[in-house]
């Protein structure tokens, strides 16, 4: 099952995440999304758990839950919606 993580502190990285999930279950992967320019945690992210039961378990563990006085936002991630590509603004 594949999960959103949103409200996340830009100091967390990808091991945290990994860590606090692991709690609820098998984690696949766990990833925070960065900026493409700067590096920088867009403070948002994804992580793939092994099983749906495991998901629903973090899901509903972790949604409201307080990390470094945020508040995540925790549910089952929708598709990617098709956008065009990306045109560079070079003349």
């Amino acid at each position: 099952m594949n999960i959103y993580v949103g409200n996340l502190s830009y100091g967390l990285n990808d091991n945290d995440l990994k860590d606090l999930f692991s709690e609820y279950g098998s984690v696949n992967s766990a990833k925070i999304i960065e900026d493409r320019d700067t590096g920088r945690s867009k403070g948002f992210g994804f992580v793939e758990m092994g099983s749906e039961e495991d998901g629903n378990k973090a899901i509903e563990g972790l949604n409201g839950h307080e990390i470094e006085g945020r508040s995540l936002t925790v549910n089952e991630a929708r598709p990617r919606e098709e956008r065009p590509p990306r045109r560079d603004n070079k003349w």
